[in-house]
């Protein structure tokens, strides 16, 4: 599999979303690029497994080539079926994916946007870590072909939720997202890929704006703007009413927004809390996905049963008929949980 991500970078490095962005730059036709794309892609095969395309085609594309790829560093199994991958990129910098295993039918990967990520959330590891750089569309794609050929079960979901904040490398997320649903490509539905923000205003307003198809979740986790503040640092530039403005346009464009919120016991689970997110989100309609926090320092801890039970009653009270969904935290064990991904350093 690793020998044909170089083969991978020369496409994705030209397409970076689909089969008509291949053709458009590579100057071939669609319907080579079609078979092009679905041989990289689509079968993890090298450029030349292409079928039916003239060598003269493949020739033009591989001279476009910018030689790298992707290379499994390490693989670790949580308890519960999750599975972590330290992956090493062509300059030695490292990220992280995690499948996820769902129903026993099927597989989700969670994919990493950046190297590091400059917010700096107070409850997340690879805040500590600061930016190194925004990874490229075909990066992005390859932590997902790397995921696929190492599973026995389906791909059939993708969630922008692992190191970085995807709407700071926006063009490159959208990209990787539209190679990933290409039906020619990665074949996965836009319905099952969701693209997560801590809250960058502007870029949701433009996301809102372009009007794509994929699942927009907004990190929420407070509120109250000062709680939000010392949680995560992005509020300072964007305040929750832009925010919820923002939320409120995407609804109105797209109907339900998925809102997540990570619980910290003793700070953002009370019922002054459940009241602020009723009197905020008032109108709007969403999703609430509460998650434990996971915190392998022990500065944050997750609600118990109690105030968990508590909390979720508020919820159901202040947001009367919105979905609660409480989202399984997998993979702690081994650190593969969200907010636990901070293995970047070179050597390590």
């Amino acid at each position: 599999m690793a020998r044909n991500l170089c083969y991978l970078a020369a496409v994705l490095h030209l397409l970076g979303q689909d089969s008509r962005a291949l053709a458009r730059k590579a100057g071939i036709s669609l319907e080579d690029a079609r078979r092009i794309t679905g041989a990289v892609i689509g079968r993890g095969e090298s450029l030349r497994g292409a079928r039916n395309v003239r060598r003269e085609v493949l020739d033009r594309v591989a001279a476009l080539a910018i030689p790298g790829e992707l290379t499994r560093v390490e693989a670790v199994d949580a308890r519960d079926g999750f599975r972590k991958y330290l992956l090493a990129l062509p300059d030695g910098e490292r990220v992280e994916a995690v499948r996820i295993p769902l129903h026993d039918t099927h597989h989700v990967v969670c994919v990493s946007s950046q190297v590091g990520c400059a917010l700096g959330c107070a409850f997340c590891a690879t805040g500590e870590l600061g930016l190194t750089r925004s990874l490229r569309s075909w990066e992005i794609v390859a932590q997902v072909l790397h995921v696929r050929a190492d599973s026995t079960l389906p791909v059939t979901g993708v969630v922008f939720m692992g190191q970085g904040e995807p709407l700071l490398n926006y063009d490159a997320v959208l990209e990787a997202a539209y190679a990933l649903c290409d039906p020619a490509g990665g074949r996965i539905d836009a319905r099952r890929i969701s693209i997560s923000t801590a809250g960058v205003v502007p870029m949701i307003r433009r996301y809102t704006a372009e009007g794509h198809k994929f699942r927009l979740c907004v990190s929420l986790t407070a509120a109250i703007p000062w709680k939000r503040r010392a949680l995560m640092p992005v509020e300072e530039g964007f305040p929750l009413d832009e925010l919820v403005d923002a939320i409120r346009e995407h609804a109105a464009a797209r109907g339900r927004v998925t809102l997540e919120y990570v619980m910290v016991s003793g700070v953002n689970v009370g019922p002054e809390d459940a009241a602020a997110l009723g009197r905020l989100l008032a109108g709007i309609p969403v999703r609430l996905n509460p998650i434990a926090v996971n915190d392998a320092s022990g500065r944050f801890r997750p609600p118990g049963e109690d105030e968990w039970n508590a909390f979720r009653d508020a919820l159901a009270r202040e947001l009367p008929g919105q979905p609660i969904v409480r989202r399984y935290s997998g993979g702690q064990d081994e650190h593969a949980a969200c907010g636990m991904l901070a293995s970047r350093a070179r050597g390590r």
